[in-house]
């Protein structure tokens, strides 16, 4: 596990800049979503750079990665406490790659990202979880599924949390770099969660 959070923290910076019971947790820590409504009024302006337009794309493909994995984690979590956090991250995440997306169209630039292994091999390959990985949480022997999604998961959204700081450091949207900022609040409540739950 530790391995897998060191590796997450070093690959992200390379990637943008190269191209019992526990205590229960609470449905995820005040501030760290957005109401739906207001996600999808928050326009993001014209002025931007490379960065925004990388930090975008990058979190984006991150969060459909998350989404498969969250769905997965909503029909088969032992713990119900797992499966409603699940919930709650996927609609957050949900919202945000709706935004996302909007942004990207709004900069003409593409909602996805480029998947062509020749423009990722100088940073160790494109980021994100392994499809190996996403594809074994379906069939991890149900008693053992809560314990591999935890690692997983939080190896994921450490991810993510690495993937906002090179926005906050070198992107030039003053909307995207807030939204960065949630992207850093609301990921360490969720896995402050997460380790509850793993060490419960």
């Amino acid at each position: 596990m530790k391995r897998r959070l060191i590796a997450a923290a070093m690959l992200a910076p390379f990637i943008l800049g190269a191209c019992g019971t526990a205590k229960e947790p609470a449905a995820p820590a005040a501030g760290t979503t957005v109401a739906a409504e207001a996600v999808a009024q928050i326009k993001a302006g014209d002025e931007h750079n490379d960065t925004d337009v990388m930090f975008l794309q990058m979190l984006a493909y991150h969060q459909e990665q998350g989404l498969r994995m969250t769905t997965t984690a909503i029909k088969r979590a032992k713990n119900p406490q797992l499966a409603t956090l699940a919930q709650a991250i996927q609609a957050t995440e949900k919202d945000e790659l709706a935004m996302m997306r909007t942004w990207l169209e709004d900069w003409d630039a593409p909602t996805e990202v480029d998947q062509a292994p020749s423009l990722h091999a100088d940073h160790g390959g494109l980021p994100g979880t392994g499809e190996a990985e996403i594809k074994a949480l379906s069939k991890v022997k149900a008693a053992s599924f809560d314990t591999a999604f935890l690692n997983l998961f939080l190896a994921h959204q450490h991810q993510a949390m690495e993937m906002s700081k090179v926005e906050l450091t070198g992107g030039k949207n003053s909307e995207a770099k807030k939204f960065a900022e949630r992207v850093q609040q609301s990921r360490q409540g969720e896995i402050q969660q997460m380790l509850q739950l793993m060490n419960g």
